[in-house]
C-alpha cells in the first residue's frame, strides 16, 4: 500500500474534485464518519457545510484540509467493506479517527485506491498538526496496515518506497479532456514526488517514458509568454494526441510556478547521487557500443533510462539520463564533457570504425570449367579470326589476342657500359 497526503487552505476544492468523480461515474463515495446523516442520505451542501462549521472555529489556520489517497497494488481484489475498514483504520492511526471524514473508492486508474477528504480542526478549534505526517504517523500506519490486512508491502529491495508508474496508452485515451485528465493524472502524482530534476527539459525526459510530456508552447505564443503550461498524452511516435490539459485544472496544481521551486529544491537533492551516474555511464563508455542503440540497452541493463534530443531533421543534439534506481535525472553534459551526446556519439562511431574486418579463411584456386558464356566469346573470337570452330587449331592457326595493358611485363632495359 502507498498513502499520499496533500495539504491546503481550501477544503472546498478538495471536495468539488471527489464529488465531480462521482457525477462522472468515476468514482463512489464508500462512507462518511462523524456525520449526522447517513451516506445514502448527505447532500453536497451538507458535507461542505460540516466541513465549513469545523474551519470557521479557527480562521487563524494556515492549512485546514487534508486529502489521503491510499493506493494498492493491481493485483489485489478488496471489495468496499474491506476498503472502508482500512480506511477506518488508517485515520485512527494518524490521529484523525474522531474528525469528520469521507471515504471515496475511485475507479480512473489501474490500480484499487481510495481518497479521504478531512479537515483538521477540532469541535473546541484546535488544530491537529499536520506537519511531517507523511513521514512519520502516516508511514508507521501503513506498514502496520499491511501487516493487518495482509496487503502487498510498498517496500522494495533496494530501500525505497513508491507505487508503480504505468505508462499512458495512447490508443486507450479516448480524445475528451476527462478521460485525457485522468490517465495524465496518475503519472503526474507518481513521478513529480519520486523523481528528482532541476528543469522542465529534464521532467520530460521523465515523463517521455510514460508517454506525457509537459508543453509551454512555441517561444511566441501567447502560453509560453504568460507563463502557461499544458499537459499532453503522446503516442508511440512522440506526436501529441487528445486534448490538451491546463496544469491548473490539476488538483495538485503542477504549474510552472510550482515546478520552478521544485526545480530548485532537486537541484540540491539529486547533486548526492551524480557521481553513482558518472560511474555507470563510464563503465560502459569504457569499452564503447558499436552503436548509439547498443548503447542505451546496455544503459537500460543497469535500470538508467536515456532519452536524446533530436532536431527538426532528427539530427541529436542533446542527452539526459533518467537514473531510476536513484530516481534523479541528470542533462549529459551537466555530469561531464565526455557524457555529452556529442562525446558519446563520437565514441560509438569511433569503435564502430576501428572494428578490425573479419579474417576469411584462404581459398585454395581449383580450376573451374569454362561456362557456356566463355565458350561463346572464344567461338566469336575464332569467327571474327576466320578461323573453323570445327577444326583442330594449331599454334599458328591461333587468331592474335593483345594482351591487356596492366599484365604486360614490362622488358628491364640494359644500362650501356661507357668505354671507359
Amino acid at each position: 500500500m502507498v498513502a499520499r497526503i496533500n495539504t491546503g487552505k481550501n477544503i472546498a476544492r478538495v471536495l468539488n474534485y471527489n464529488e465531480h468523480k462521482v457525477q462522472l461515474g468515476r468514482a463512489q463515495i464508500l462512507c462518511a464518519s462523524g456525520f449526522i446523516k447517513d451516506t445514502e442520505r448527505l447532500t453536497f451542501y451538507d458535507k461542505i457545510n460540516h466541513f465549513e462549521r469545523h474551519t470557521s472555529l479557527n480562521e487563524r489556520a494556515s492549512t485546514n484540509s487534508l486529502h489521503v489517497s491510499l493506493n494498492f497494488d493491481v493485483s489485489e481484489k478488496l471489495n468496499n467493506d474491506t476498503l472502508i475498514e482500512i480506511a477506518n483504520t488508517y485515520m485512527d492511526k494518524i490521529g484523525f479517527g474522531a474528525q469528520p471524514y469521507l471515504v471515496y473508492h475511485h475507479f480512473d486508474a489501474g490500480h484499487p485506491h481510495i481518497h479521504i477528504v478531512s479537515t483538521n480542526i477540532k469541535n473546541n478549534g484546535e488544530r491537529i498538526s499536520m506537519h511531517l505526517m507523511g513521514a512519520n504517523q502516516s508511514e508507521k500506519a501503513r506498514k502496520e496496515i499491511e501487516v493487518e490486512f495482509n496487503l502487498v508491502k510498498a517496500q522494495k529491495e533496494n530501500g525505497m518506497t513508491g507505487e508503480k508508474i504505468l505508462p499512458v496508452n495512447a490508443t486507450k485515451v479516448i480524445y475528451g479532456k476527462s478521460e485525457t485528465k485522468g490517465a495524465i493524472t496518475n503519472v503526474l502524482m507518481a513521478v513529480l514526488k519520486q523523481y528528482k530534476y532541476a528543469s522542465l527539459p529534464e521532467l520530460n525526459a521523465v515523463l517521455q517514458l510514460y508517454n506525457i510530456v509537459a508543453d509551454r508552447g512555441e517561444k511566441d505564443s501567447r502560453l509560453y509568454k504568460i507563463g502557461g503550461l499544458f499537459y499532453r498524452v503522446l503516442d508511440d511516435k512522440g506526436n501529441k494526441v487528445g486534448t490538451p490539459v491546463k496544469a491548473s485544472d490539476f488538483y495538485m496544481k503542477p504549474t510552472l510556478k510550482f515546478l520552478e521551486q521544485k526545480f530548485i529544491n532537486n537541484e540540491l537533492l539529486k547533486e548526492p547521487f551524480r557521481n553513482k551516474l558518472q560511474i555507470s555511464v563510464g563503465w560502459i563508455l569504457k569499452s564503447p557500443p558499436k552503436s548509439m542503440a547498443l548503447f542505451i540497452n546496455a544503459l537500460a541493463k543497469e535500470n538508467i533510462s536515456v532519452v536524446l534530443r533530436k532536431g527538426k531533421e532528427g539530427t541529436i543534439y542533446g542527452i539526459t539520463y533518467v537514473d531510476h534506481r536513484t530516481k534523479t535525472v541528470f542533462n549529459g553534459s551537466d555530469l561531464g564533457k565526455e557524457y555529452s551526446a556529442k562525446a558519446v556519439l563520437e565514441k560509438c562511431a569511433a569503435e564502430n570504425i576501428l572494428q578490425p574486418s573479419p579474417v576469411l579463411p584462404k581459398r585454395t584456386k581449383q580450376r573451374e570449367p569454362k561456362s557456356a558464356n566463355s565458350k561463346q566469346k572464344q567461338e566469336t573470337i575464332l569467327k571474327r579470326s576466320g578461323v573453323n570452330s570445327n577444326e583442330h587449331i594449331t599454334a599458328d592457326k591461333m587468331p592474335y589476342e593483345p594482351i591487356p595493358f596492366p599484365f604486360r611485363i614490362k622488358k628491364k632495359r640494359k644500362k650501356k657500359r661507357k668505354n671507359r
